[in-house]
């Protein structure tokens, strides 16, 4: 069972005052919530296999959508991924976010970057971004990959491993 504290007022430590707790927290809203409140967190675990073989930046299949409860809410994005490299030759990857049609990251080199010299690797990666999207409209972020030779890179590296897509509303 629930606890519960049930008091009418809460005098202040030097006895000078009183706080009255008359529904000072009903109808609390992500709107009165100090700036840097975290409001919502969503987040997407997948395992599906992609396997990069564009040289241009391409939709993974992780992605996850989250509505902002205000214009002036930022949006954290944390993606970390299994990746590993598909040849034994010099190869470099690049990652970055998209908000729906738009790269977030630099047109080139988006976001982050992985570069495998002559040997098989396996590793796993993490990228953050602080979004303001300025709407209250349902945002759909979505890691995007490229290389810089086909067939490249897999995410996950190995089935059954997880690679998550973590949405944080911060009040702005």
């Amino acid at each position: 069972m629930a606890s519960k504290i049930k008091v009418d007022q809460i005098q202040t430590a030097d006895g000078t005052g009183t706080i009255a707790l008359q529904n000072q927290l009903s109808g609390m809203t992500g709107a009165s919530m100090p700036t840097g409140s975290v409001l919502q967190v969503v987040q997407a675990v997948n395992t599906v296999r992609d396997i990069i073989s564009a040289t241009s930046f391409t939709a993974t299949s992780k992605t996850q959508t989250i509505t902002p409860s205000s214009t002036s809410s930022k949006i954290l994005v944390f993606c970390s991924y299994v990746i590993n490299d598909n040849t034994t030759s010099d190869v470099t990857g690049y990652t970055t976010i998209y908000r729906g049609s738009t790269n977030l990251g630099n047109s080139t080199y988006g976001i982050g970057k992985l570069r495998a010299t002559n040997t098989r690797m396996e590793t796993t990666q993490s990228i953050m971004y602080l979004d303001s999207p300025a709407s209250t409209s349902a945002q759909t972020y979505t890691l995007y990959f490229r290389a810089t030779s086909a067939n490249a890179f897999e995410l996950p590296g190995n089935p059954g491993q997880h690679n998550t897509l973590t949405l944080m509303e911060i009040a702005g």
